[in-house]
């Protein structure tokens, strides 16, 4: 036999995380990351949010800024394990990758976010010049 127990306010340790925010070990949007030919896929699982509205994407010094915001709908008296207000992810982008190259699709909930996949560059070498001076008798 099993009991179900049903607490009507949450406790203090939930509320104290709650007013505090999110931990750091427990991020705010989830995301998953994967190549697929010559793409990098980025998927994030944002439901509940307009993406015209409540979603801004970036880059900015070769970082991809992810920030938005998830609305709370005004009730009585109830219980929620969503969390709603600002969110902000930021993730690394293969290098050289511009705002121009970068495709964001937001379909059922799920934010996608496609760019080309670069597989570094080969080590280059750099010519070293020397400080000569010409004559200035030429």
């Amino acid at each position: 036999m099993s009991i179900q127990v049903r607490r009507e306010s949450p406790s203090l340790l939930t509320e104290l995380t709650n007013w505090m925010g999110a931990t750091a070990l427990d991020p705010q949007v989830r995301v998953e990351e994967w190549v697929e030919g010559d793409r990098r896929i980025i998927r994030a699982d944002i439901p509940g949010v307009d993406p015209q509205r409540d979603i801004q994407l970036s880059v900015d010094g070769g970082m991809l800024h992810l920030r938005g915001e998830r609305r709370a709908e005004k009730r009585e008296r109830h219980r929620t394990e969503i969390r709603y207000g600002s969110f902000a992810r930021v993730i690394p982008l293969p290098p050289g990758t511009r705002a121009q190259d970068i495709s964001a699709d937001y379909v059922d909930g799920v934010l996608t976010v496609s760019m080309p996949e670069t597989t570094g560059s080969e080590a280059e070498t750099i010519p070293v010049t020397t400080g000569s001076k010409k004559s200035e008798k030429d």
